[in-house]
């Protein structure tokens, strides 16, 4: 694995499959290099745009599924996506009564959150319309266009010489990120600053939500924890490092994701824990020597729907295919006396998503029992906004660490 902080890992590099995008420009046929992070097929409509573009008219074409490849200035670009952003979230000024009549039917938290998804998914469709070309480089053509290719090499890897179309929101995200791993997420569970910053790469989750991090960093650590544990799909290494803080002598983090991989490195580099934890490509749990541990850590994605990108995977997990395999894999995994903890939110319960005694059957089909839970009320802003589509769940939510144990 490569130790550039600056550089992900060879697999993110172009290939002879990377997909192209084709249109037709001063009457000539051109083709580029399309990015898309949820693997979108190249636009088939695309039309040149620039500053002539009326927000109302490009708002309208890009509902109808034409991309508009701009060719005017940077910063009216970005003006551009604001307004379309302002139109998209417009709530629809009439309704018919067929659709208020349904709407008042079908009130169910789990149609909520299948109608909040669906709606974001519109919104980002509409949103990615508007395209940005890139250089060879990297770098964008555009007047008034910022430097931002050391932000796309630490996304998408070394520019392979093809020039390239990206949308101007994905790009957006792309320096979002570039700028969150270089500033870090404190974790005041990590110790004092400055050394207690995680740095989350581009297309891996950040522990933006404390309080899971502090259910790990203060429920007592079984017996012979203080030698070995493991810690289950580790992505930033936020929990590995946590318990190596806590005097863990020994974490062997597992993870399967190329760039969660290259993230964990990078942060138990930076931590100066490289000679505590040891970092396996594995999916779930380690296959090598060390198959039992007193202490296996696992916080599955919380939500049992489809991922639509890479990053949403620490968030979505279809069918609850990680979440059950975990539990499945324990009883093999844990030392003898051992304690597995499982780290969950209840808000698929509060969505009618997946219930308590699904949860409870799979735990004990996987020969587990309950040892003891240990909850506390989520602290992040959706939590207390009145305004949010899931409030109704999210204000009900609460986070678990669940410690479970082989059935005696």
């Amino acid at each position: 694995m490569s130790s550039d902080p600056l550089v992900p890992p060879a697999s993110f590099h172009g290939t002879q499959h990377t997909p192209i995008m084709c249109w037709i420009e001063d009457d000539q046929p051109r083709a580029a290099r399309w990015f898309s992070e949820r693997a979108a097929a190249p636009p088939a409509r695309v039309e040149i745009a620039d500053d002539t573009l009326s927000a109302d008219t490009a708002y309208r074409l890009a509902c109808e599924g034409t991309a508009l490849l701009w060719r005017g200035d940077f910063h009216n670009a970005r003006q551009l996506l604001l307004a379309l952003a302002r139109r998209a979230d417009q709530l629809p000024r009439r309704k018919s009564r067929a659709g208020a009549h349904k709407a008042a039917l079908d009130q169910t938290p789990g149609a909520a959150f299948h109608r909040y998804r669906l709606a974001q998914s519109q919104r980002a469709r509409v949103l990615s319309q508007l395209l940005i070309p890139l250089d060879s480089d990297y770098g964008i053509p555009l007047r008034r266009a910022p430097d931002h290719r050391l932000a796309c090499v630490q996304a998408w890897g070394p520019a392979d010489g093809q020039p390239g179309v990206v949308s101007l929101r994905e790009l957006l995200g792309v320096v979002s990120a570039f700028e969150w791993r270089k500033k870090g997420v404190p974790i005041p569970a990590l110790g004092p600053p400055p050394d207690n910053r995680i740095h989350p790469h581009y297309g891996v989750f950040s522990p933006v939500r404390g309080e899971y991090v502090d259910l790990v960093a203060q429920t007592p650590l079984p017996d012979g924890a203080s030698a070995l544990a493991f810690d289950i799909a580790t992505g930033t290494g936020v929990l590995a490092a946590v318990l190596a803080r806590r005097g863990v002598q020994r974490v062997i983090a597992t993870e399967h994701d190329p760039r969660a991989l290259a993230c964990a490195a990078d942060n138990f580099e930076r931590l100066r824990l490289t000679e505590r934890i040891e970092l396996i490509a594995a999916d779930l749990f380690p296959s090598a020597a060390d198959t039992r541990a007193p202490l296996i850590v696992c916080n599955p994605p919380w939500l049992p729907a489809r991922a639509g990108s890479t990053i949403e995977r620490a968030v979505y997990d279809e069918g609850s295919r990680m979440l059950r395999a975990y539990l499945a894999g324990l009883p093999a995994h844990l030392a003898p006396g051992g304690e597995g903890w499982l780290i969950m939110s209840d808000l698929a319960e509060h969505l009618g998503l997946r219930t308590r005694d699904e949860l409870s059957t799979w735990i004990a089909a996987a020969g587990l029992q309950v040892l003891g839970r240990i909850d506390t009320q989520p602290r992040h802003p959706k939590a207390s906004d009145p305004e949010d589509p899931l409030h109704a769940a999210r204000a009900a939510e609460v986070t678990s660490l669940w410690r479970l144990g082989v059935h005696t």
